[in-house]
């Protein structure tokens, strides 16, 4: 179901001002009702014992039996309807008492439910607090344990249902595949595991191979009934928490194409398609519109083609595959949901590629390129546009360098010839040869990002997967060849680029995963790719798509997204929030991170890039979580006594909650800055040898340190300025940013995070961004020296404590009176 957040604050001209802070008055929380304490405690007391003796009876005949039997109990308590229940102190770890899951009803008449696994040698531990609750007072002469105690209204023993924790319906009779989350320690997982898995095979209760690890939880995903279920819960202590598994691609691709029209037909009753304002042009080899997905979202007249003769058919497949995605994500989710699907953008098809075996030449793929941005802008020239392209060369022979075909991306994004800035996703280009995958990851480590992945411009897009689940029979025995959370076996990266080119790709999306088995033989199978449409839908309706294609259709997705969030706001922040947004995995980190240096970071984003992008943080805000926009345009270069030289510097003065951070104290913080422009690509070739002269100019931003003032931060920055250009360095505060400046400067987007406590995070709110040189200033006689850029600049603020509001202070201080609530679909 959708859910809520607040919009980002987007501070325009006021963004230079420093407003007054203050503090609006705190609100206490809803207060706990008071109850009878003799008669309450007593109450529950009696459901302890009834619960526990239950247990024992239940326990007893399994031990009759001779069936597995757990030795703790598993204990339902609950909240008055409407009301909270003080679930925090419900667990104690070093008494071993766990709280596994809460769940929370909306409305008045909604209770809140919490699971808790209690010891068997820690049965007292909750009649204890019922009894000193009854008993014993406290200082300020209240309950001993009165607001815990007073907040339950009933306490059972746990049923299946208790630790279901799914929003889809449990198993009843018949077997469905669920994920068991299982609790696990540090150091214990394998022995958890191995336990938990003999316990299945004695329960004979069928199991994947694989598992997820988390912090704290194990899954495993098992074929199980409603009864199945509940034999598990009866004969493990380990439980955390039921869920249903989420279907793989293959059972939709595996129906006939018949069934796969009725799902099609009952998906097209959810959807809701809003305006035309938005779209995202699919550069491909065509999409066949005439699909039933696809009517609605696609019309012919926003069909179009470089080459009348090629005509504007799919006859590949890939195109009508990316425009599925495009549109609707993967479409297992959508097609599983049972909501409505709101899709906010429309698409716009332009084959820039011919029909398979004839390729086009190399050379002309810029110019192709081009031409089809032209014909979707002449058709629609007021529509926002999200411009995807997952054509990419064959060879990754470019290692960084501009080719003419990069350099065209970049020049029409930064709208060189009229002006238009655009955002443009491109694939990184795959590792799409099987054998490769069987040496995962390094060879996909090693195979470099293909032309024109490298523009400094475009938001390149790799592939990431969080698909491990095999249950084709046909390939039992085979495990993925990647891990949840990690590269996919089909991405490329930067990492044997020179040190001098960005780090591409800049973003991960998933893109599915390769299987393998014991002799080595890798295949890409319909369990592990995403579902899409396919372009013939007289013979099927779905069709699996993968590789960095399926996962730069995700991103357009998302930005589409994104712009019909905040359809005013420049391309050059849409790149920027996504960027923002993204955040390596646990998998990604254990990998590629060797260590906390600023080396293996560097490593880690060659790999890597920014990580995935987490769309509800990219869209919204929480009360603990802030983030700040700013737009603004800057003329880096001037002309004076015959000389060029740098121009302006902008000082941003963040209106900062002053006071709720240095409440905070010591309290870890963390604030990240992006910083999104476009440059115009060098004029000749001869310049792509040089990171500076290949950019018509260069941005970069620094942080005033706690120690330092306005006058003083102005001070440091002008002077590095005068030297020769280059970036300033805070070596006092280096070492609280993630990837350091060293990294993160190079390109044209720039992100890195800054870790340090609140109070000192009070004192660091200003932030300069200032230009370093580039051929606008080295070069002219192109009369280009003169000449503005734009950018954005995204600052997020995040505090652990959820119980803090730093958002709301700082609408006030920018004049938003009541904070804007934005909706956030679940697909």
């Amino acid at each position: 179901m959708p859910s809520t957040g607040y919009k980002h604050i987007f501070l325009g001209e006021r963004y230079f001002e420093r407003l007054d802070y203050t503090s609006p008055p705190g609100g206490r929380g809803k207060e706990i009702p008071r109850r009878d304490v003799s008669s309450h405690g007593q109450w529950l007391r009696s459901q302890l014992d009834s619960a526990w003796q239950q247990a024992e009876e239940e326990a007893a005949k399994r031990h009759a039996v001779a069936l597995p039997t757990r030795s703790g109990v598993y204990l339902e308590f609950r909240s008055d309807p409407g009301e909270k229940l003080v679930s925090k102190s419900l667990e104690d770890l070093r008494q071993g008492i766990r709280l596994l899951s809460v769940t929370e009803g909306s409305g008045d008449d909604e209770r809140m439910i919490a699971t808790v696994f209690v010891p068997a040698n820690k049965q007292g531990h909750f009649l204890r607090k019922a009894q000193a609750y009854e008993t014993d007072r406290t200082k300020k002469d209240e309950p001993k344990n009165r607001q815990l105690v007073d907040s339950i209204a009933d306490i059972k023993l746990a049923l299946t249902k208790s630790l279901w924790t799914d929003s889809a319906s449990m198993p009843t009779d018949e077997a469905m595949w669920c994920e068991v989350w299982i609790r696990t320690q540090p150091g214990s997982v394998p022995e958890t595991e191995q336990r938990f898995r003999e316990l299945l095979r004695q329960l004979e209760i069928e199991s994947t191979v694989g598992a997820l690890m988390f912090p704290e939880r194990t899954v495993i995903q098992v074929s199980a009934n409603g009864p199945q279920l509940a034999e598990i819960l009866s004969s493990s202590d380990d439980i955390a928490e039921f869920r249903l598994a989420k279907e793989t691609g293959a059972f939709w691709l595996d129906l006939g194409n018949a069934e796969q029209a009725e799902a099609v037909r009952e998906l097209l009753g959810r959807l809701d398609v809003g305006d035309r304002g938005i779209a995202v042009c699919v550069l491909d080899t065509g999409v066949n519109n005439g699909h039933p997905l696809l009517e609605p979202v696609l019309q012919t007249r926003d069909c179009h083609t470089t080459r009348t003769e090629w005509g504007i058919d799919d006859r590949n497949g890939h195109g009508t595959r990316m425009a599925g995605i495009a549109a609707f994500g993967d479409l297992q989710d959508a097609l599983a949901s049972g909501h409505i699907i709101r899709v906010t953008h429309v698409l716009e098809s332009v084959k820039i590629l011919q029909q398979p075996g004839r390729e086009n030449p190399h050379e002309l793929y810029g110019y192709l390129t081009a031409q089809g941005i032209s014909r979707a802008e002449i058709e629609a020239p007021d529509r926002k546009r999200i411009i995807c392209m997952a054509v990419s060369s064959v060879d990754d022979r470019d290692r960084g360098r501009p080719s003419s075909w990069s350099g065209e991306i970049d020049a029409l994004a930064a709208g060189v010839d009229d002006d238009t800035r655009r955002l443009i996703l491109v694939a990184a280009g795959n590792t799409g040869d099987p054998d490769e995958w069987r040496t995962f990851p390094q060879r996909t480590v090693t195979n470099a990002v293909h032309d024109p992945g490298q523009a400094w411009n475009a938001l390149t897009v790799g592939a990431s997967t969080q698909k491990t689940v095999i249950r084709d029979p046909d390939y039992a025995g085979y495990k993925p060849v990647a891990g949840s959370g990690d590269i996919s076996p089909f991405t490329s990266t930067s990492s044997t680029w020179e040190n001098r080119w960005p780090a591409k790709p800049d973003i991960l999306m998933e893109g599915g995963n390769a299987a393998s088995v014991a002799d080595g033989e890798c295949v890409a199978i319909d369990d592990l790719a995403l579902v899409s449409t396919h372009h013939q839908p007289l013979i099927r309706h779905l069709a699996a798509h993968n590789m960095t294609s399926a996962a730069t259709a995700l991103a357009a997705r998302m930005a589409a997204r994104l712009q019909a969030a905040y359809p005013d706001v420049w391309p050059e922040t849409i790149r920027a929030l996504m960027v923002h947004s993204a955040e390596w995995t646990q998998a990604m980190r254990d990998a590629f991170l060797d260590d906390e240096s600023k080396g293996s970071y560097e490593c880690l984003l060659r790999r890597c890039g920014y990580g995935v992008p987490n769309f509800e943080r990219a869209i919204r805000c929480a009360q603990n979580s802030l983030t700040l926009v700013a737009e603004s345009e800057i003329q880096p270069y001037q002309r004076e006594d015959g000389r060029y030289k740098t121009k302006d510097m902008h000082i941003h003065q963040l209106p900062w909650p002053r006071d709720v951070l240095l409440g905070l104290g010591e309290t870890e913080v963390s604030l990240r800055i992006t910083l999104s422009y476009f440059v115009e690509p060098g004029p000749g070739q001869i310049g792509w040898r040089d990171r500076y002269r290949y950019a018509s100019h260069g941005l970069r931003f620094e942080l005033n340190t706690a120690e330092e003032n306005r006058e003083e931060l102005l001070i440091r920055l002008n002077q590095a300025a005068r030297e020769e250009g280059q970036s300033p360095d805070t070596t006092s505060d280096s070492s609280r940013w993630t990837i350091g400046s060293a990294t993160r400067h190079r390109g044209s987007i720039h992100s890195d995070i800054w870790h340090g406590n609140a109070a000192d995070i009070a004192q660091t709110n200003l932030i300069g961004v200032c230009p370093i040189v580039g051929w606008w200033r080295e070069r002219p006689h192109i009369e280009r020296w003169n000449r503005k850029t734009r950018y954005s600049l995204v600052v997020s603020l995040y505090t652990p404590a959820e119980n803090i509001d730093i958002y709301t202070p700082v609408a006030a201080q920018v004049g938003i009176a009541t904070p804007i609530e934005i909706e956030i679909e679940d697909t």
